[in-house]
């Protein structure tokens, strides 16, 4: 059995990476006659551009540059391609790159192999991002590993990990024993003293001043004691803050009168000389800030040798230290430090109580016994190849999908209409409205009331509707933006802004339930009729069609409207022969925002009109947009971050926008209408889960909390801001879904039947 380890690795000083080489030396130790380089591969983790930063061992066979994203996708390339049965991850958010180490999610999902991973930070008030990392991490993984009881009920209940996924693995130590004879008792600095000692890389976040401040009352009973820190102060921080922090404890420590019973060794020592310090230690001390603390090497190793460990109750503390395997004090206490560590020093056999029963339970926790659970754990994952949540579904899945919800388009909403945007899931309201934005929540109020009944979408339909009959003008044309305090902000909008608010109005007259709200619809939509001939950007063109079509599905004899969708057609389908060549089938020299309205309004065109040329361009148009979008089931639409000229020989991937998604779901909806191809459902539905985190970061957009949706997908994350657009994009697709669903049980119900008459 081979294994890769992704981790952060020696020479590099961080606690998992020792964690990492400690966790590999226990695994091999277990294979019979095989060494570490034949059973090991590790994939490290470096915090710098410099791939040459570390001076790795053998083991090391691939490096990735912490911010590089393409290094991430060569590491899956060379795991897939190498005789790997699994995968063991460490994770923590800070050694990925990416917001919150975001970059770790597309480079699992790229992996072929299983993969078990190690939680090393669980946090019980997750941001966003954090939450839904996680949670990808446990869908991507056959097992994952934690350290602690607590990590398992946050992991349940926090991050709705099933708890048959969740294994209890306990943080190992090393399998050795301090000499008889120990060294560090010799020291001339240690020699003869009460040793109190924190071993680990130093920063702020230790709680080291809480111990120097207890050290008066100490001394003042034990003059012989002395506190020893020993570890390099975290290169995160020296590169920061210098040692500041370290300055810090030697001028509080003069302060207090206790210098000479302060004793820094600023090094970092190796398993064997840590045993002999924590051997010769006395009273071993963790006094963290916070119980915000899963896991804890150093304390676990200090319980493994028998040391008479004092800590702050973070919650692996807790739990190790239960059962009177060590005593706890409260956070920031010194005056109760102080008293719990002269008792144990005033009581000699109290203090041996302790060691003895922290010794005993530690050698269960010696790390050949702890390699033994984890290769039994990885042996079943290799066994089962459904190892991780592989989404096996039909076409469409309601069950993937969150309850529909508009809760948040509510609060979006004031008298005048919805607000353009929001700061995360506040409505900003300097921002004011858009005519575009009401034109969508009108489709999304009338949709939600035709697929869910929800009668309080369609309380808010009037708002928008009067919104729009607001903005109109008098020769039909529409302005698109007004303040919040209800001053319009331009003279007209834009052929866009306009073709918008015709497809809502169309759909308004299609699909209204009652008579005054469709004849509302007709006064606004044939005052616009005249604006039609004077459009000239294709976009507003392509979205005039579309809400033509909808106002024909119910008129279908109106000869005049039959005609101006002729000529707004025939202006697409002339745009599209002027660009189109041998490697570029599309309308316009350079895709940009909003691309699949082209194929989509030429799919609603043939399906009124019957015109073969027409629809021949949509489905080679739409298969020319689905070659540079879709990879691997997932959709990545062109990002914005300079768009996507004809002559570029890579697409941007980034920033990606919602309403790109939206216009793909309704694209291939459309494109099954039109065709009845079962393969376009497919292609919906998974451009749909986009917004739920089937993306190139595998990061939902999605709010469930706010129910809202974030405004794009950025190289490093989300955008958190939760606008109108990005919202209505998203609900319009979940209801495009539903309707698709629907059409899907439908149609299956009728082929039943046909089968029961043939037979």
């Amino acid at each position: 059995m081979k294994i890769a380890y992704i981790s952060t690795y020696p020479p590099r000083e961080c606690g998992l990476a020792t964690f990492n080489h400690n966790l590999i030396k226990a695994i091999c130790c277990n294979f019979d006659n095989q060494s570490l380089v034949e059973t090991s591969v590790v994939i490290a983790m470096n915090n710098s551009d410099d791939i040459n930063e570390y001076k790795y061992p053998d083991e090391v066979k691939f490096v990735i540059r912490q911010n590089i994203q393409e290094d991430y996708a060569a590491a899956a390339d060379f795991i897939n391609n190498s005789d790997v049965d699994a995968c063991i991850l460490q994770h923590e958010f800070g050694i990925y790159g990416g917001e919150s180490g975001l970059f770790v999610l597309p480079f699992l999902n790229q992996i072929e192999k299983p993969i078990i991973s190690i939680l090393h930070t669980i946090l019980n008030s997750p941001t966003f991002l954090q939450k839904a990392i996680i949670k990808e991490i446990a869908k991507k993984s056959s097992k994952i590993i934690v350290m602690g009881q607590k990590a398992i009920g946050f992991l349940t209940d926090i991050y709705q990990v099933p708890k048959e996924k969740i294994q209890l693995i306990e943080h190992g130590v090393p399998d050795l024993e301090a000499p008889i004879i120990n060294p560090v008792k010799e020291l001339p600095q240690l020699k003869g003293k009460k040793i109190l000692l924190t071993f680990g890389l130093i920063s702020r976040n230790k709680g080291l001043e809480t111990v120097v401040k207890a050290l008066p009352k100490i001394v003042q009973k034990h003059p012989d004691a002395i506190y020893v820190v020993l570890g390099n102060t975290h290169p995160g921080v020296v590169k920061n803050s210098g040692e500041e922090y370290r300055d810090y404890l030697k001028a509080l420590a003069a302060e207090l009168n206790v210098s000479d019973h302060l004793v820094f060794l600023n090094r970092f020592v190796e398993e064997e000389e840590l045993i002999n310090y924590l051997a010769a230690t006395d009273v071993y001390i963790t006094p963290y800030f916070n119980e915000a603390q899963i896991t804890s090497g150093t304390l676990s190793y200090a319980v493994g040798v028998g040391a008479a460990v004092v800590s702050t109750p973070y919650w692996h503390a807790q739990e190790l230290l239960d059962n009177n395997r060590g005593r706890l004090f409260n956070f920031k206490d010194d005056i109760g430090l102080a008293e719990i560590v002269n008792q144990l020093l005033d009581f000699p056999e109290k203090l041996a109580t302790l060691k003895n029963n922290a010794y005993q339970y530690g050698l269960q926790l010696r790390w050949p016994k702890i390699g033994k659970t984890f290769i039994s754990t990885i042996e079943k994952a290799i066994q089962h190849q459904d190892y991780s949540d592989k989404i096996l579904r039909q076409i469409i899945d309601p069950g993937l999908m969150p309850e529909f919800n508009i809760d948040y388009v509510k609060l979006l909403t004031d008298d005048t209409g919805i607000f353009q945007h929001a700061k995360f899931g506040v409505p900003n309201r300097k921002e004011g409205y858009c005519v575009d934005d009401n034109s969508r929540a009108i489709i999304m109020a009338l949709m939600a009331y035709e697929e869910t009944n929800d009668t309080e979408a369609l309380d808010l339909l009037p708002i928008y509707l009067s919104f729009t009959h607001d903005m109109q003008l008098e020769d039909g044309n529409f302005r698109n933006f007004m303040s919040f305090n209800r001053q319009y902000l331009d003279d007209e909008g834009t052929d866009d802004s306009f073709g918008r608010t015709i497809w809502a109005l169309g759909y308004l007259i299609h699909t209204a339930p009652n008579r005054s709200y469709i004849e509302f619809g007709r006064e606004l939509f044939f005052k616009a009729v005249p604006h039609f001939k004077k459009l000239t950007h294709l976009r507003g063109v392509a979205n005039t069609i579309t809400g033509l079509s909808y106002y024909l599905q119910s008129h279908p004899y109106d000869e005049m409207i039959i005609n101006e969708l002729k000529d707004l057609t025939a202006k697409l389908v002339a745009a599209y022969h002027k660009t189109r060549g041998d490697d570029w089938h599309w309308f316009e020299d350079k895709m940009t925002y909003d691309n699949a309205i082209f194929p989509l309004a030429l799919f609603h065109s043939a399906e009124i009109t019957g015109n073969e040329e027409v629809k021949n361009i949509a489905l080679e148009s739409l298969t020319y947009l689905e070659k540079l979008t879709f990879n691997l089931n997932s959709c990545n639409p062109v990002g914005n971050d300079g768009w996507h000229n004809r002559s570029d020989k890579k697409m941007p991937l980034y920033d990606q926008q919602a309403i790109e998604i939206m216009a793909m779901v309704l694209m291939y909806f459309q494109a099954f209408i039109v065709t009845r191809e079962a393969e376009y459902m497919k292609k919906m539905f998974s451009s749909y889960l986009w917004f739920l985190g089937e993306n190139s970061l595998r990061i939902p957009l999605y709010d469930v909390e706010t129910k809202g949706c974030a405004d794009g997908l950025h190289k490093g994350g989300v955008n958190r801001n939760q606008g109108a657009e990005s919202t209505l994009a998203y609900l319009i697709s979940h209801l495009v879904i539903l309707k698709a669903f629907k059409y899907d049980q439908k149609l299956n119900g009728l082929k039943v039947q046909k089968s029961l008459v043939f037979k």
